[in-house]
């Protein structure tokens, strides 16, 4: 490495990697799993428990959650998210690896965008695979360029085992790759040819820790045969997810990368604008990699929001490298950028108050149109400061001025995002980046059936839990110390303690059982929204939400006084 370090260097990465980890982990089990999250935690438990379950596309995370669930004795919602969580802590200290590509100013800002991320914090809070295979990839692909194959190689292959999520996050590192090749024996020929012959290389000591990694990991040190073929499936998930939309709208995926990341979005934009007119060995691959990814991400028929956990990676690091060059002030212009910050600051905000009453005057109501040209005034207002700033003082000061005030309101909006992802708004305000169709009473379920089981058999998880025309592995999960059982045809006559049926319902238990209806998923009627309706979220996340009920049927004798009402 020959760059050069600065002081601190060493505990300002700790700081962002602690920064990471706290925003990763508070309240990490508070929310429940959905039906994706659960289907994949109960194979890992499954696994943990000594059976032979048929594995899903995720042999990584199965890998290193089994254990923990063994350890432990048991499942539970945060061991089920912790090694993702973990894995998105971890990935603040990769632009360590690229420092001397990126330098290590802006690798030191591109930690904590990373760490303060809503997307990256988001995915790194959700049972499943995707923020592995970032993390694995961008290790390996920071080892190889730290030129130890070895490292490389193995991460590489856990990367290889962490689901259909590796597959576009590899197509557009090789479109990517392809891209530069052609701009780069036009733009700096003898860099792109050193980068090739030296990857090249490197490739062939990465095969055997590549190999030996691929076959432990992916059968959990031969103790799970058919992990490797688990593996495999990875490639026909992500294939049939060409074929089968999942009914994300491209829209929504834009407005997430406007809504979560805006200051991050614009300082990339600039770079790139500036990186192309300069042709900027650092600026240009990491462009192309991001237009690349984007494409993908967004053009794929079974797209989801944490897809783009891929495309924030360019994304930040470009806005690093453009907000490095704001950092050095000179003392004699200090308080003229103060001054312009702070304007910039107070208009923006004010700008912000009247937008955020907008949403909720009609158009033609009185006060509207006051509060619609106060916002616009309020802009236009700011504009025309930086120009008298421009021509009064310096350009200089006015540029950073509108960065820097700029920056901290947008940054706000971003960290707002980061709290709604973590979930600390609680359910009722919804996040693009959270998983769909999440369950709004599982905790209440649970408590609800373990104060039955306590009354009735002197154990709060001693009944069994017949469950009945509801497709849900949420709900196996929610109640799995109750070892759920799944039936098609419901046998009454066999008097379970416990049943869960549909909103629908049975008629025949009614004569016998005590019925309780409970809100199982809920989910948020994106696709109705009109534009009012995205202008209020984006102001105080507020959506419609619509919930899907379910009902929890117990026999009458595990109550006192049996002869009471069937509840409905």
């Amino acid at each position: 490495m020959n760059y050069r370090r600065f002081k601190f260097e060493g505990w300002l990465y700790g700081l962002a990697f602690l920064l990471a980890l706290s925003l990763r982990l508070i309240r990490l089990g508070a929310m429940p799993l959905n039906d994706a999250e659960a289907d994949v935690a109960l194979q890992a438990l499954q696994i943990s428990q000594g059976l032979k379950p048929a594995l899903g596309s995720h042999p990584a995370y199965l890998m290193f959650t089994a254990p923990l669930f063994f350890l432990y004795g048991g499942g539970t919602n945060f061991l089920a998210r912790l090694i993702p969580a973990l894995a998105g802590s971890l990935l603040v200290l990769a632009p360590l690896l690229f420092a001397d590509r990126i330098k290590p100013r802006p690798a030191l800002l591109l930690a904590f965008f990373i760490a303060f991320d809503p997307g990256l914090t988001a995915v790194s809070r959700q049972v499943g695979s995707p923020i592995l295979s970032t993390a694995f990839t961008v290790f390996a692909l920071g080892y190889g360029n730290q030129n130890q194959p070895r490292l490389a190689g193995g991460l590489a292959a856990l990367a290889l085992l962490c689901g259909p999520a590796v597959w576009p996050s590899l197509l557009a590192l090789g479109i990517a790759w392809a891209i530069h090749q052609w701009v780069g024996f036009h733009i700096f020929s003898k860099e792109a040819v050193a980068i090739s012959r030296s990857w090249t290389a490197g490739m062939r000591e990465a095969v055997i820790p590549f190999v030996v990694t691929l076959v432990v990991a992916s059968t959990l040190f031969l103790s799970v045969p058919n992990g490797l073929s688990s593996a495999l499936l990875s490639i026909p998930s992500y294939l049939q997810g060409w074929i089968e939309p999942s009914g994300m709208r491209i829209g929504w995926m834009v407005i997430s990368l406007v809504a979560y990341q805006p200051f991050g979005l614009m300082m990339a934009v600039i770079a790139m604008l500036r990186g192309w007119l300069r042709a900027s060995r650092r600026v240009i691959p990491l462009s192309i990699w991001l237009l690349v990814s984007m494409l993908l991400s967004i053009f794929y028929p079974a797209r989801e929001v944490a897809d783009l956990a891929w495309t924030m990676i360019p994304i930040l690091a470009l806005a690093s490298l453009e907000l490095a060059r704001y950092l050095d002030v000179r003392v004699h212009e200090r308080s003229e950028v103060l001054g312009a910050t702070l304007l910039t600051i107070f208009l923006g905000f004010f700008g912000w108050l009247n937008f955020a009453s907008l949403t909720w005057i009609s158009a033609g109501v009185g006060g509207y149109g006051l509060r619609f040209w106060l916002l616009i005034g309020s802009f236009v207002l700011l504009a025309f400061s930086l120009l008298f700033v421009a021509f009064g003082w310096s350009i200089r000061a006015a540029q950073l001025g509108a960065v820097w005030g700029l920056g901290f309101g947008l940054a706000l909006i971003g960290l707002s995002g980061t709290f709604g992802a973590v979930g600390l708004r609680g359910m009722f305000n919804p996040e693009l980046w959270w998983q769909r169709d999440m369950p709004r009473h599982a905790q209440l379920l649970e408590r609800t059936v373990d104060d039955l089981s306590e009354w009735g058999a002197g154990n709060d998880d001693a009944l069994p839990v017949v469950i009945h025309g509801v497709d849900s592995p949420a709900l196996e999960w929610a109640l799995r110390e109750h070892r759920p059982s799944i039936v098609q045809v419901l046998d009454v006559t066999s008097s379970p303690p416990l049943v869960i049926t549909n909103n629908a319902g049975d008629p025949a238990l009614a004569a016998d059982y005590r019925g309780q209806d409970f809100t199982w998923r809920l989910t948020t009627s994106w696709e109705i929204a009109q534009p009012i309706d995205w202008l209020r979220w984006l102001a105080f996340r507020e959506m419609i939400q619509t919930g899907e009920d379910i009902i929890l049927w117990a026999r009458s004798d595990l109550f006192l006084g049996a002869a009471y009402p069937v509840l409905k």
